[in-house]
């Protein structure tokens, strides 16, 4: 017997809501917000899934479709933002995204931050990769990339972090 679709896609989004969610941070300002495109991404998966017998997405797919909903969140606070732009200034945020269970880590803070300070090319193939367990084949069909590609902007953004981290050591221990 086939078992009922929403206990299905309960079981999928308990196994992959803590992903989705953080590379859901990477494109939005709060966890509030993160959680929103979350959600925003589910409903909409849930509907195209309903042609297909409500079968639970691939993970690729709702990588994919947090990624488009990001976008279209991006662009809409863009355009509210140069309406308001004159009376408010916004983007005050200081929330973690990566385990706020680690924000009394040092160490934990200064690569957290290293990580936001990548481009969001290269911050959103690391989350994938890193924290979303994805591969190169299931990052480049995300993001509609190649895989050589994803794998080039896992490389590089690795490189960097690296340079950073080796660099805050030094400064923090006196290395000139």
């Amino acid at each position: 017997m086939k078992s009922c679709p929403s206990a299905e896609w309960k079981a999928w989004l308990a196994e992959n809501g803590p992903r989705l969610l953080l590379f859901a941070r990477g494109w939005a300002p709060s966890r509030e917000d993160a959680q929103d495109l979350v959600q925003e991404a589910i409903v909409r998966l849930w509907n195209y899934q309903q042609d297909k017998g409500s079968a639970v997405p691939d993970l690729p797919l709702a990588f994919s479709t947090i990624r488009f909903c990001g976008l279209n969140h991006h662009r809409s606070e863009s355009r509210r933002r140069k309406r308001e732009e004159s009376i408010i200034y916004l983007n005050d945020f200081t929330d973690v995204w990566l385990d706020p269970s680690v924000e009394d880590d040092e160490d934990a803070v200064r690569l957290r931050d290293a990580v936001q300070k990548l481009s969001s090319k290269l911050r959103e193939v690391v989350t994938m990769k890193i924290w979303g367990g994805l591969t190169f084949a299931q990052i480049s069909e995300a993001l509609a990339i190649s895989q050589n590609t994803a794998a080039s902007r896992y490389r590089y953004a690795l490189e960097q972090l690296a340079q950073d981290m080796r660099r805050l050591k030094e400064e923090r221990h006196g290395i000139a």
